[in-house]
C-alpha cells in the first residue's frame, strides 16, 4: 500500500512506477472499477485516438444469448467522471489478446466480472496541467 498524500492507496509501488515509465501510447490492461478510478486520477488518457479505453467485444454466442456486461456501464460512467467523452472502444477477442501481450503493463486484480478486462492508451498532459501545485 502507498501511503502518500494525493495518491490512491489502491496503487501499488509497481503501478505508480509502471505509470510513470509510460509514454504516450503505452497500454496498460486493468480490471476492477476502483482500480480504474484511481489510476485515473493519474493517467491522461489518448486523445489523438478514437478510443482510448477498450474492452473484448461479446464473442457471438455470449451476444446471442443476450449476456449482460454491467462492468462496462460501470467503466463508462468511471471515464465520463474523470472527463473522457467518448465511449469504451469494441476490440475482437483474439486481436484483445495481442494487444493485452504488448501492453506496457498488465495489472492482475482478481477482477470476476465477465468481459471485465480493460486496456487504457495513455495520452500526454496540456503544458498547463503539468505543474497544478506550482
Amino acid at each position: 500500500m502507498v501511503v502518500l498524500k494525493g495518491v490512491p492507496a489502491l496503487l501499488s509501488p509497481e503501478i505508480l512506477f509502471a505509470l510513470a515509465r509510460m509514454g504516450h501510447g503505452d497500454e496498460i490492461g486493468l480490471g476492477i472499477p476502483q482500480l480504474l478510478e484511481a489510476v485515473l486520477q493519474l493517467l491522461p488518457l489518448d486523445t489523438y485516438v478514437e478510443s482510448p479505453a477498450v474492452v473484448m467485444e461479446l464473442m457471438p454466442s455470449d451476444r446471442k444469448r443476450g449476456l449482460l456486461t454491467p462492468v462496462w456501464t460501470s467503466y463508462q460512467s468511471i471515464l465520463s467522471k474523470a472527463g473522457y467523452e467518448g465511449s469504451l472502444g469494441m476490440v475482437e477477442r483474439f486481436a484483445f489478446y495481442e494487444r493485452a501481450k504488448k501492453a506496457f503493463a498488465v495489472v492482475a486484480t482478481g477482477e470476476t466480472a465477465l468481459y471485465g478486462n480493460l486496456i487504457l492508451k495513455k495520452g500526454v498532459l496540456a503544458p498547463e496541467d503539468l505543474c497544478q501545485a506550482c
